[in-house]
């Protein structure tokens, strides 16, 4: 877990917002109480009232999320997933070779995969019930749904993650014109 990296994120955040954004994100967040929200006036504070409610976490960033692509700061949201790939990084003991090949998959797994994503996933060695969580926890996005797919999939491989087995689970569901994209974006990057 790592606080102090979670905190410099959302620390790095907070000074980009607005005060309209933080006024937006209050309202946002009315189950704090409306006295405890009267004396927030930055970012940092109320992202340090969701800290206390367990709310958001360095393990849990879903909320933080929402709440930045609910006031229209979408471009912030790459604080968030830089962060998470730093976090990853560690506690998986890839090297950076891969971890660029698992990436760069990724992207393009997620642009391109769609609803098949269930029967890639089976492929990949996840129980049903994982599946049904990621289905929960982004019920409304697809793309998250195959992102969050993907991070599940490390977490069980950690150094063992590949991504040529990626690409082999594409295949094994016909997934064929993924798979290929998949491996022209890395030619293209020159990785072999």
């Amino acid at each position: 877990m790592d606080t102090r990296g979670f905190r410099a994120m959302l620390l790095t955040i907070s000074d980009k917002l607005t005060e309209d954004n933080v006024v937006s994100l209050k309202f946002l967040c009315l189950d704090i109480g409306k006295k405890r929200l009267e004396k927030i006036n930055k970012g940092f504070d109320l992202f340090e009232c969701l800290i206390e409610r367990a709310q958001i976490g360095p393990d849990n960033t879903d909320l933080l999320r929402k709440l930045l692509n609910d006031i229209g700061q979408t471009v912030l949201l790459e604080i968030v997933e830089d962060y998470e790939r730093q976090a990853a990084r560690p506690a998986d003991g890839l090297d950076a070779k891969e971890r660029e090949k698992i990436n760069i998959a990724t992207d393009v797994i997620v642009e391109h995969l769609g609803k098949k994503w269930l029967q890639v996933g089976r492929k990949l060695g996840l129980q049903d019930t994982q599946l049904e969580a990621i289905q929960e926890k982004h019920s409304r996005d697809l793309e998250e749904q195959v992102r969050e797919l993907i991070r599940q999939w490390m977490k069980i491989k950690k150094v063992n993650a590949r991504v040529e087995d990626l690409i082999k689970a594409l295949r094994d569901c016909k997934q064929n014109l993924t798979a290929d994209l998949v491996e022209k974006k890395l030619r293209e990057r020159g990785i072999p």
